[in-house]
């Protein structure tokens, strides 16, 4: 057997294995990115809960925070009216994961973030 056939032979076994770890490690930045931002929007929510008494300032803040996909996001603001106690943000963003590889699997991320309320 000719050892540049079988080099040709071994390569496209070998590329669509590296094609999907590639797009697996994409797909993993993106979720992670993603989730970073959810993160820090369920902050400054909690930020804005804790001075402002409105719930739906929050709520607004946590979407303007989140851009485009902020309209996606399920915001719960929890708020007591007492100084000191802890004003608690929780954004849900549904996540559809982008390659077509793994089927339109959507995955939920999920951020929690309590301050202490301030006036």
């Amino acid at each position: 057997m000719n050892q540049r056939g079988s080099a040709v032979v071994e390569f496209a076994l070998v590329l669509p294995l590296v094609l999907l770890m590639v797009f697996a490690v994409v797909e993993v930045s993106v979720v992670a990115r993603t989730q970073l931002e959810v993160v820090n929007a369920a902050r400054e929510g909690a930020r804005e809960a804790a001075v402002n008494p409105d719930p739906a300032a929050a709520v607004g803040v946590v979407q303007n925070s989140l851009g485009a996909a902020g309209a996606r996001a399920r915001v719960r603001v929890s708020r007591p009216h007492v100084v000191g106690k802890r004003a608690a943000v929780v954004v849900r963003l549904p996540h559809t994961l982008a390659a077509p590889l793994f089927g339109g699997i959507t995955v939920e991320l999920q951020a929690k973030s309590t301050m202490r309320v301030e006036r």
